[in-house]
Formats: C-alpha cells, structure tokens, sequence
C-alpha cells in the first residue's frame, strides 16, 4: 500500500516577526516529524501574519494602512530564482533538509528587496531543502488588492515529491475554475489548500476539489488569538473580515482538516485549539477514484474544449543596457 503521513500546523505564528516565526517553525517541523510527518504544511501567508486590517482600512490614503503596510513589507521575506538566493527561507530550507521532509508554507513574498510590492505566496520546499515551486495567488480577494500584487501563472505547477504529486491553490483561488483545471491537468495527487480561516463555505470548495480532481485535499486554517497581536495592532487587525474576536478572546479559529478523492473527511476539521493535525494518506486510494471521473482525462471533451495557460513569468518590464 502507498501510505503517507502529511501534518498540518494549527499554531499561531509570532505576528509581524519573520525572524522568531522561523524559529517557531522550525521547532514545529521537529514536532511533526517526530510523529511521522513526511509533508508538512503551514497555512496562508503563515509568514508572518494573515493582514485582516486591510477589510477595516480600506479609505484612500488612511495612514493607518500605511503604517501597518510598511511594518509587513519591511518584514516580508525575499526569494530568489537560485537555492542560494533563499536566504529569507534559509532556517526552513535547512530543517527541510535536515528532516528529509518537505515544507509548504504561506507567505507574503516581497518582489524585490527594495521593491514595493507584495504577493500572497505559496511556497513548496523539498526534501533536499531546495525550492520546488512559488504559487503567487492570482487574484487577491477585494480589499486585500490594498496589500498584495497580483500574480502570474508561473507557479501554478504541481510538483513531484517523495510522497506524491503536490500542488496548492490560496483562499477564494478554489472558486477560480481554470486554476483548478490547471492543477487537475497536471495529475495533481496531493492537494493544498490554504487560508486564514476556514467557514462552512471554504470547507465546501475544499471538498467539492478533493471530488472534482480525485486527489487528497490538506485544508491548513490559522489559529490566532488576541493574545497573538501586538497590542498596538490589535484594533485594526479586529475590523478586519473573519478576525471577530469572541469571548474566549479567539480571533482564528483554525478549521484545518484532510479530505479524500471521495470529498469525505479523513481528519475532520479541528476547531478553536492550536495543534498539528495528522493523517496517513493512501496515494492507491486516488487511481481508484479516477475510475469514474477523471477531468483531465476520460470526463474531458477537448475537442469541444480548451485551456491555454500561459506560465511564463511576467515582469512588466525589460532593461536593454549597452
């Protein structure tokens, strides 16, 4: 049988601070492997905070937002088209490698060291700690465009691994349908997917995924509390949508979980604790499903139908020096 264990981590990251995140995350990849993990996952933008403010500071010109956005972009990290340009990522590259366990993680990406933009990205590092491929969310939801860039279809790749084909998709990414079929095009196994929280309807697409692409799902939902926000962040980051605090002071309440190609719960959805989440996977299990449905095979009418994707990277801009 072709089992795989994956965990997903349901703990807080250290809000606004890079640095002591990657600290925490290295000792959560120790944690998870020590149970069994062979692919380990981190939720939206899990480096180093989810930016709820941005729902809440909306206005032109609020000077709040533009605190807050300058304090994320100074703190975002930088990644390179080379291993050796990864230094933002270097302590998770080097537990990846250490493990021999592969890492996909979150992210807000910052373009250029001095440059001022940023994209909600998803990164997967192999077991040999080297990158396998950054998945820069397409179409940032609403008031989040106040914050992240728009991204390219460069990283919409699923990617071989050790314990399957692995591709990701980011948040409200799961009701964009040519992304989807991008990814079930490429024998997508192992599914992730990620966001900052997880309501009924986000479960919904998780499901209706793992049932259209006959492939496992890894929901990954952030746990956060108001104890997890510095103090002078805090009331802006409340206005912001799904950051409700309730009376236990929760503002994140997780939700992580892991569906089958059959869209039935593996691991049910874990709910208001902060945590890792296990499941063993049988990869055989996906070829079984794809007996009836296979999207991008057997179910696919191409002579009726078609997708071009156009995966080259986009810069926007070209130097001609002498």
């Amino acid at each position: 049988m072709n089992h795989k264990t994956i965990a997903l981590i349901q703990h807080p990251p250290i809000v606004l601070d890079t640095a002591q995140s990657l600290e925490r995350a290295v000792v959560l990849i120790a944690e998870a492997v020590a149970q069994g993990a062979q692919l380990i996952v981190f939720p939206e933008t899990w480096l180093s905070c989810y930016p709820a403010w941005v729902f809440g500071l909306a206005g032109w010109d609020d000077a709040q937002a533009k605190h807050w956005y300058q304090k994320l972009l100074a703190d975002s990290p930088v990644l390179g088209a080379h291993d050796d340009m990864l230094d933002g990522l270097a302590p998770l590259r080097a537990a990846a490698r250490e493990h021999k366990v592969c890492v996909v993680i979150g992210i807000n990406e910052r373009a250029r060291a001095q440059g001022g933009s940023l994209y909600n990205s998803l990164v997967t590092i192999g077991d040999d700690g080297c990158l396998l491929n950054v998945h820069r969310k397409l179409t940032p939801t609403h008031t989040e465009r106040n914050v992240w860039a728009q991204g390219d279809a460069a990283g919409l790749r699923v990617v071989d691994t050790p314990i399957g084909r692995v591709g990701g998709l980011v948040c409200w990414e799961h009701w964009h349908p040519l992304a989807r079929q991008a990814l079930h095009a490429q024998d997508e196994q192992i599914h992730v997917a990620v966001w900052p929280d997880m309501p009924e309807m986000h479960h919904v697409a998780a499901r209706a995924y793992a049932f259209e692409g006959r492939c496992f799902v890894l929901c990954a939902g952030q746990y956060l509390t108001t104890a997890d926000i510095p103090r002078e962040l805090l009331d802006a980051y409340c206005q912001g949508a799904g950051a409700e605090q309730s009376a236990d002071g929760v503002l994140f309440a997780g939700g992580s979980g892991v569906i089958g190609p059959d869209g039935q719960w593996l691991a049910p959805p874990l709910v208001g604790k902060a945590s890792i989440v296990l499941a063993t996977l049988d990869l055989d299990y996906v070829d079984a499903q794809r007996h009836d449905l296979d999207v991008a095979g057997h179910y696919l009418r191409p002579d009726i139908f078609e997708l071009r994707v156009d995966r080259r990277p986009r810069h926007g801009i070209e130097l001609l020096d002498a």
